[in-house]
């Protein structure tokens, strides 16, 4: 008995999908977990600092901490070509979207051989380059650099279905990394290194309108139709 193409790449998807969502659930993965968690606070922090850039505003650097937390640090200045209070909120939204964005093209790219390649020297690419222009703390210079490395070594190896896989695997991981933070989505406000701070949907509110939960809802709405939408493509263009 023969198993389709389509079949096969459901399979996969399915399985490379429950891998990642078994490494976030159980504790005794955590050492496995850890460099993860620290790749998807760097996905949701650069989405905060390139928003920053689309809008007019300056990205200055961002910072990962120990502990899975991170911070990207902006200025706003008042010539920029969005009204601050637009940009704000497109700014905290591009760190939560930051993920469900780079995770779903992350999973398009893996459909095919010839996309999956470069799309993975791209993201090593991104990583090194961010490095050096904005992270400024050494655990986010060695996390990324280390992940750079082994990407980079599975490139130099030019195993077509194992950089696919590798691809996919890691854009799973960071697209699912939205639905396993609900609690930082639906919070007005947290606690870094002592001190209390708005989360990104309390900003997104009160820079436009509503509250912090009902942003969460809309976030949480777009990352699934971009779920959705990565995975679809993903089976009708597979290779």
């Amino acid at each position: 008995m023969t198993i389709s193409n389509r079949n096969k790449q459901i399979l996969i998807l399915v399985l490379t999908s429950i891998v990642v969502l078994v490494i976030w659930y159980f504790p005794q993965l955590g050492l496995i977990r850890y460099p993860f968690m620290l790749l998807g606070t760097w996905f949701h922090e650069m989405g905060h600092g390139l928003t920053s850039v689309l809008v007019g505003a300056h990205f200055d650097r961002l910072e990962i901490f120990s502990n899975g937390s991170g911070i990207a640090y902006t200025t706003y200045y008042s010539d920029a070509w969005i009204p601050m209070k637009f940009g704000r909120a497109l700014v905290a939204a591009g760190g939560l979207l930051g993920p469900a964005i780079a995770g779903g093209v992350l999973v398009v790219l893996s459909s095919k051989p010839n996309s999956a390649r470069w799309g993975m020297r791209f993201l090593i690419v991104v990583m090194v380059t961010s490095v050096f222009l904005y992270v400024r703390s050494s655990t986010g210079v060695w996390v990324l650099l280390i992940i750079s490395a082994l990407l980079g070594l599975i490139s130099f190896i030019k195993n077509k279905k194992l950089t696919q896989l590798t691809l996919l695997f890691l854009g799973i991981q960071s697209t699912l990394s939205t639905y396993l933070q609900l609690d930082y989505l639906f919070t007005g406000e947290f606690i870094m290194a002592g001190n209390t701070m708005k989360s990104d949907t309390q900003n997104i509110a009160e820079s436009l309108f509503g509250s912090y939960w009902m942003w969460g809802v809309v976030i949480i709405m777009i990352s699934i139709l971009i779920l959705w939408r990565s995975y679809r493509y993903y089976l009708i263009h597979s290779e």
